[in-house]
Order: C-alpha cells, then sequence, then structure tokens
C-alpha cells in the first residue's frame, strides 16, 4: 500500500470523526451547525496553504529547470560559434 493512500486514508478517518463527534455531541442545532461551518472553514484555509506550498514547490522546480537549460543552451551556443569560427578559419 503506498504511503501517500495511507495518510489520505488516515486524514479522512480523522476528519469523518470529528464530524460524528460533533453531530452526535449533546448541543444545541445552530451551535453543532456552526461548529462544523468552523470545521470546514478550518479545512479549506489548511488545503489551501497545502495547495499554494505546492505550487510554490513546483513553480521553485520550474524556475530551476529554466536556468539551467538556459545555461546550458547559451554554452552549446558558444561551442558552435566556436566550432564554426574554427571552420571558417581552416577554410580561409
Amino acid at each position: 500500500m503506498k504511503k501517500g493512500n495511507v495518510v489520505l486514508g488516515l486524514l479522512a478517518g480523522l476528519a469523518a470523526g470529528a464530524v460524528l463527534g460533533i453531530l452526535f455531541a449533546p448541543e444545541k442545532g445552530s451551535r453543532t451547525r456552526r461548529k462544523i461551518m468552523h470545521k470546514g472553514e478550518d479545512l479549506a484555509d489548511e488545503l489551501k496553504d497545502k495547495f499554494d506550498g505546492l505550487l510554490d514547490d513546483i513553480n521553485e522546480k520550474y524556475e530551476t529547470v529554466k536556468s539551467k537549460t538556459e545555461a546550458f543552451i547559451g554554452g552549446e551556443k558558444a561551442k558552435f560559434e566556436e566550432a564554426k569560427n574554427k571552420a571558417k578559419d581552416s577554410i580561409a
């Protein structure tokens, strides 16, 4: 079983347990609904933060690959120009 699936299952179980605990708590309906709403907002904020972190990681990796590619292309262009100039010199 993959580690990600285990973590996802654990988080789903915790969320389900929290919701069921709130639903079966002996409180007024309005208070219970407010708690569920706040929990949902908290989970949405947490998910947004994780998504933003993922986007930051992807952007960072993209920039790294882009800069390495540009450096590689620049080096290869320089080698090509040098070989081209040598070929011109040998012909002339």
